[in-house]
């Protein structure tokens, strides 16, 4: 048996629309302990809730569809099950809270109905029980239990936040599928929900899924951390390797794009342009046309990933046969 919780081999997954194919996922590979968490950093688009409603298989089709790959959890293949089989393990083995909270709630159902429906679908206990389960969850992140009976709007956006990771915590899944859960909060209230949220996975031993574009958040609560670009996982680690090692000139451009408290620079160094079209990704390297780093080569040619250093970059930089065009 593997150790592996989550294996995903070459994902793809593709929209048709009436302006072409968008190839928003293509070919990526991850894997995932128990108890371990996982940075997905990238910038909007890169196709990072793609890969977690690919986990999920809640990708609207139409237009949306899983090409190929698997998605291997606890040693069965998601993508293999029926649609009654993964609607138990949705919020039962596998939760995820999604980017805004105030669309992550029903309005017209008090928090508490909301939190012990979960336990009800998936646990075999009366409405008593749930109920009382529904408010030792609230106590869990913080809010009052004697709060069960009030509505979304009664909360502010913190506690929204609170609520849906009650919600998603309610059934101790075994995997937590966190898609940028502090975007639309204050950095002080980020702080709060990113503390409570490693105490629950201490408390659970729950692996954790943590999308994001703050680098910040990814050193706070990561094991190991995944750069994608362009639909790719193009540097791939421990976290002190991307950290500390870090190669790929993407990821070199991202930790350039952030202040530093040890530097003293006049100005931040961005990365030039904007994320590629995925209805028509560049040649070769999706990347190229944004890094200072390229050569005539990357336009033609599509990197294969290269371990080096204890983590796995996708960059021809990095390949025996070519690298000599850097030197």
């Amino acid at each position: 048996m593997s150790d592996k919780l989550l294996n995903i081999k070459d994902l793809t997954i593709q929209y048709t629309t009436e302006d072409g194919v968008v190839k928003a996922v293509n070919g990526i590979n991850l894997d995932l302990k128990e108890g371990e968490t996982l940075g997905l950093v990238g910038e909007t688009g890169a196709g990072k809730t793609t890969t977690a409603l690919g986990m999920m298989r809640l990708i609207p089709n139409p237009p949306g569809k899983i090409m190929g790959g698997s998605i291997e959890f606890e040693g069965r293949d998601l993508l293999s099950l029926s649609e009654d089989d993964m609607r138990g393990i949705r919020g039962n083995k596998i939760s995820m809270i999604f980017q805004d909270p105030m669309t992550s709630l029903n309005p017209v159902l008090s928090v508490g109905e909301q939190i012990s429906e979960v336990i009800l679908i998936h646990q075999d206990i009366n409405v008593e029980t749930a109920i009382e389960k529904a408010k030792e969850m609230l106590e869990l992140v913080g809010i009052p239990g004697a709060r069960y009976n009030d509505y979304p709007h009664q909360f502010s956006g913190g506690m929204k936040q609170r609520v849906v990771i009650a919600i998603a915590l309610a059934c101790n899944p075994k995997l937590l599928i966190a898609d940028e859960p502090t975007t639309a909060l204050d950095v002080t209230i980020q702080a709060q929900v990113l503390d409570l949220m490693n105490n629950l996975k201490e408390k659970f031993k729950t692996a954790m899924l943590m999308i994001t574009h703050d680098l910040g958040v990814v050193a706070q609560v990561c094991d190991k951390v995944a750069i994608m670009y362009g639909g790719e996982i193009i540097e791939y680690g421990k976290i002190e390797d991307i950290f500390e090692s870090t190669k790929h000139p993407y990821t070199m451009g991202l930790f350039g794009s952030i202040p530093s408290l040890d530097s003293d620079v006049t100005r931040l160094s961005p990365i030039k342009g904007s994320m590629p079209d995925p209805t028509n990704l560049p040649s070769g390297c999706a990347f190229h046309p944004r890094c200072d780093k390229a050569r005539n080569i990357c336009s033609s040619r599509v990197p294969k990933h290269t371990n080096i250093d204890g983590h796995r970059i996708k960059c021809l930089m990095f390949e025996e046969d070519v690298k000599q065009e850097w030197i």
